[in-house]
C-alpha cells in the first residue's frame, strides 16, 4: 500500500514534523510504503535528514497535485490541514482520501470562506482526522462530519528524537526557549511583552528563540524596542533544535491556538517543563504544578518564569513530572494502529 502525505507548506514545523514522525513509525513496515508531497523548500532538508521520500511541486495546486499522484501512484492520500484538504480533494478523483487537521483556527470557527470551502474537502475524505477535541469542536461544521471523524493526539517517537539529539555536539545555556514559526498565531509580541516583565525583576535571563516567518522583522524590531537584544538570542530556523530545548530550563509558548505541538511533546519527553497560556492542546499536555504551569495573566505568567528558575527543587519536580507525563502521552504503538486501522478498513 502507497500513501502520499500532501502538505502546502515549503518549511518546517509542527503539521510538518508530525507527518515527518508517521513515516517513520511505517518505515520498516514491508506493506506500507509512504512519501512526502508539498511545494519545493526548505522542507527538502529535514526530509533529507529523515531519509523520506519527497515528491515536491511547484505550488499548491491540483495540476500540479494530479501530476504528483501521477508519478507517485498511491493508493491513499493523506492531506493536512484544511488548504492540502481542498486542494487534494479536487486532485484525487477515485482515490480513498484522509483529512488531517492539526489546528483549531480561528478563521475556521465561525462561518468563512476558509470554512466553507473545507466542507468540499470533508464531504469527499473517507475519514477526518482532528488532532484535539478543541480542533474537532472548533470547526464550524463539525457535526455533520461526526460519523467520519477521530480525534487522535499527537505523538512523539522519543527514541527517534534523542537519536537526532545527539547529532547535536554544541552545548547550549539558555534559561528559557521558544521553538516556533513567527507568525500570527504564535503571538511571539505576547511573549516577549512577558519576558519584558520577567527581565525587570531578573535581569539576568538568558532566551533563546528558534524559528523564522512572516513576523521575523516585526518581532526583533519589538525586542529592540522593549531593550531585550542583551537577554533574547534569535537563533534562526533550526532543522534539529532538541539539543537546545535539551539543554534550557523552561519551554515556553503563547500561542493564540494550537493542536497538540510537537515541540511540546519534546520538551515532555526531555524532561523540559513547559510554561504556557492555557491553549487548546497545551491545556491536554500541561499539568500545572505538576509538568509546567499554565497561565493567561502576563504578570502571573513572568513570576512563574522566575519561580521555576530560581527554585531548583521544584524545577526538578517539574523534569520529573514531565519524564511521567511522557509514558502517558507518547503511545506511539497505539497512535500507529489507528492510523493502519484508518488505512486498511
Amino acid at each position: 500500500m502507497k500513501i502520499l502525505h500532501i502538505l502546502s507548506s515549503q518549511i518546517f514545523s509542527g503539521a510538518e514534523n508530525v507527518v515527518c514522525q508517521i513515516i517513520g513509525m511505517f518505515k520498516n513496515d514491508d506493506d506500507i510504503e509512504m512519501a512526502y508531497c508539498s511545494p519545493e523548500g526548505g522542507i527538502r532538508v529535514a526530509l533529507e535528514q529523515r531519509g523520506i521520500k519527497y515528491i515536491p511541486i511547484e505550488q499548491m495546486s491540483v495540476s500540479e497535485l494530479e501530476r504528483a499522484i501521477e508519478v507517485y501512484q498511491p493508493d491513499i492520500i493523506h492531506a493536512h490541514d484544511m488548504r492540502a484538504g481542498f486542494f487534494a480533494a479536487r486532485a484525487c478523483k477515485n482515490i480513498p482520501l484522509i483529512s488531517h487537521i492539526h489546528n483549531n483556527a480561528f478563521d475556521s470557527r465561525g462561518i468563512s470562506l476558509k470554512s466553507i470551502a473545507y466542507l468540499y474537502a470533508a464531504k469527499k475524505a473517507k475519514n477526518i482526522i482532528w488532532v484535539s477535541d478543541s480542533a474537532y469542536n472548533g470547526y464550524k461544521f463539525h457535526s455533520h462530519f461526526k460519523d467520519k471523524s477521530v480525534v487522535l493526539y499527537n505523538v512523539l517517537d522519543s527514541e527517534e528524537m534523542r537519536k537526532r539529539m545527539a547529532t547535536d555536539t554544541k552545548a547550549y545555556d539558555f534559561d528559557i526557549i521558544f521553538i516556533g514559526r513567527m507568525t500570527f498565531p504564535k503571538h511571539i509580541q505576547r511573549l516577549l511583552a512577558i519576558l519584558r516583565i520577567a527581565c525587570d525583576k531578573k535581569p539576568d535571563i538568558k532566551i533563546g528563540i528558534v524559528g523564522n516567518g512572516e513576523e521575523e522583522q516585526e518581532i526583533k524590531a519589538l525586542c529592540t524596542s522593549l531593550k531585550l537584544d542583551d537577554n533574547v538570542t534569535f537563533m534562526g530556523f533550526q532543522s534539529n533544535p532538541s539539543k537546545m530545548l535539551h539543554d534550557s530550563k523552561i519551554m515556553v509558548m503563547t500561542s493564540r491556538w494550537e493542536g497538540t505541538p510537537m515541540v511540546a511533546l519534546e520538551a515532555i519527553a526531555l524532561g523540559v517543563p513547559i510554561v504556557s497560556t492555557p491553549t487548546d492542546g497545551l491545556k491536554y499536555l500541561v499539568k500545572n504544578g505538576v509538568n509546567g504551569f499554565l497561565s493567561d495573566d502576563d504578570e502571573e505568567y513572568a513570576d512563574i518564569l522566575i519561580k521555576v528558575l530560581t527554585d531548583d527543587e521544584l524545577r526538578e519536580k517539574l523534569r520529573q513530572g514531565q519524564l511521567a507525563r511522557s509514558e502517558e502521552v507518547n503511545n506511539v504503538e497505539k497512535y500507529k494502529a489507528t492510523l493502519r486501522s484508518l488505512y486498511t478498513k
